[in-house]
């Protein structure tokens, strides 16, 4: 076989054989910064402290990943799910949950694809970080002994 003959035999001998409705996919999709997945044995504090670490590598802040991770510990004892007794306040570092929606618009990229509660840990951490990057840390700096 010669010319578009052979060409003709080898496309229908490759749609044969790949199956139908095959499509390649990326080995793993992890949009935005900070898309860590816990670790065997890992506890969500123990998680929470590495979100924590890699959002101060990208956007550093004043008193480094030590700082961010006292202040989380004092506000919310480095539990994401975190609310106040009067639910005004949300999550590791306890956002105002007034402001939240307007800090999570600011302070987001939707490319990153982040849950938008504050009750999620890495959102709460990144938007957290990138304020404290920007502005310092604000109401933040008198909490507990960081």
């Amino acid at each position: 076989m010669r010319g578009p003959a052979r060409l003709l035999a080898i496309l229908l001998t490759v749609a044969l054989t790949v199956p139908v409705g095959a499509v390649s996919a990326p080995a793993s999709h992890r949009p935005g910064p900070c898309a860590l997945d816990r670790v065997e044995g890992e506890t969500a504090r123990q998680w929470v402290k590495r979100v924590i670490r890699c959002a101060e590598r990208r956007w550093e802040v004043p008193g480094g990943a030590t700082k961010a991770i006292c202040i989380a510990k004092a506000e919310s004892g480095l539990n994401p799910k975190a609310v106040s007794e009067d639910g005004s306040y949300l999550g590791l570092f306890q956002q105002a949950a007034e402001a939240w929606p307007d800090r999570f618009r600011e302070w987001t990229r939707r490319v990153w694809e982040l849950d938008e509660r504050a009750l999620n840990g890495r959102t709460n951490t990144i938007v957290t970080i990138r304020m404290v990057n920007a502005n310092g840390w604000g109401s933040w700096a008198a909490v507990g002994d960081c």
